[in-house]
């Protein structure tokens, strides 16, 4: 089972994240955290490496209804988006599965929480041009 569905996108990075980022607040998401993994492995091993951004994404409704059904369910949230820009200039957004990482967990409670969940991120996706 894939983890993930993404989308390459022929604009630039910046415009990317701007995009992701409304189009996940139109689906109820707000975005939690924001890493720089491009900054970061600069900062800590002093390699250069290609633009790559990762948001944490949580749809606060849908995180309570699951926190309610599995106490350990914090561990899988939030869900992650991430915007890489690839070697031939293009622009990958890609963006967790939860149906396939919900899968590990053996609580019948998560598999409508999970595919709600999924709509929404495939609706991210889907807005993105």
């Amino acid at each position: 089972m894939k983890y993930y569905f993404e989308k390459t996108l022929k604009t630039d990075f910046e415009t990317s994240v701007a995009q992701t980022k409304e189009a996940l607040k139109s689906e109820g998401f707000g975005v939690l955290s924001e890493i720089d993994i491009h900054e970061k492995l600069k900062e800590k091993l002093g390699v250069d490496f290609r633009r790559y951004k990762i948001l944490g994404a949580c749809n606060p409704s849908y995180a309570y209804k699951a926190l309610q059904k599995e106490d350990k369910i914090g561990v899988m949230l939030p869900c992650n988006v991430i915007i890489q820009e690839k070697s031939d200039g293009t622009i990958e957004v890609a963006a967790v599965d939860p149906v396939a990482s919900m899968s590990a967990i053996k609580n019948p409670g998560l598999i409508d929480i999970a595919i709600d969940i999924q709509k929404k991120l495939k609706n991210v996706i889907g807005k993105l041009e």
